[in-house]
């Protein structure tokens, strides 16, 4: 590997041209024209190859675009969440310990977010919140059980209304299932008992008791998770 001065210059330079443009195009409007090669060069005062390289990154970040011919340029672009998703699950997929700690993570995050859901005011949610709980106290098959999860974890998405919380409790909720048999069939605790932990949790945000909240969904989610990472 070539770690001579120039070559550590020369890798520096684009990490800075990247870092320079990449604030650039967060500065704009999504599909902003930022403007052509040869204009952006002399901008930022780097070589053609320099600003080509930072250019390359940030495409693959999703975060440029390059278009040629008439009205042609540079083009500020913001990359969308499945991109996000694929990217982030990919690097979990490449850490050997990835599983554990996504299962660790999921239960974490689900607290969080349970916790989060209990400070919720907004009376349409919370009436929908209910519902879910009345229909899910009749669930006796592992088929009601999945769809009321995917259900209950989308209204608490909207209930708490926190973007990166939601991008993060979604990858590793989707890489955790991609890894493993379902947390109830895992655990052994049964859908009787799953499902009347799920009705405790919402019971709590309903009573707006965030301490409430957190103590039942680490009951039933957190402690479990842990006790199944130490076998």
């Amino acid at each position: 590997m070539d770690l001579s001065p120039g070559r550590r210059r020369g890798t520096n330079l684009v990490a800075r041209t990247t870092e320079t443009l990449r604030e650039r195009i967060f500065a704009c409007e999504d599909g902003a024209l930022l403007g052509s090669l040869h204009q952006l060069a002399r901008a930022l005062e780097v070589g053609i190859v320099t600003l080509q390289q930072a250019a390359r990154v940030l495409e693959h970040e999703g975060l440029l675009e390059v278009r040629r011919g008439p009205g042609g340029g540079y083009y500020g672009t913001r990359p969308d969440d499945a991109a996000l998703e694929r990217a982030m699950v990919s690097y979990m997929r490449m850490n050997p310990a990835g599983y554990e700690e996504a299962l660790d993570m999921t239960s974490l995050l689900f607290t969080e977010l349970a916790t989060a859901a209990a400070r919720c005011t907004d009376q349409a949610l919370r009436d929908r919140l209910a519902g879910l709980g009345e229909r899910a106290a009749a669930f006796r098959s592992m088929a009601e059980f999945g769809a009321f999860e995917l259900e209950f974890q989308e209204l608490l998405f909207q209930m708490v209304r926190r973007p990166l919380f939601e991008m993060l409790t979604r990858v590793t909720l989707h890489y955790a299932s991609t890894r493993a048999s379902p947390v109830v069939e895992s655990f052994g605790a049964g859908v009787g008992l799953w499902r009347a932990g799920r009705l405790r949790i919402i019971a709590a945000i309903l009573d707006n008791d965030p301490d409430l909240t957190r103590f039942e969904a680490n009951r039933q989610n957190r402690e479990v998770v842990m006790a199944s990472l130490r076998i």
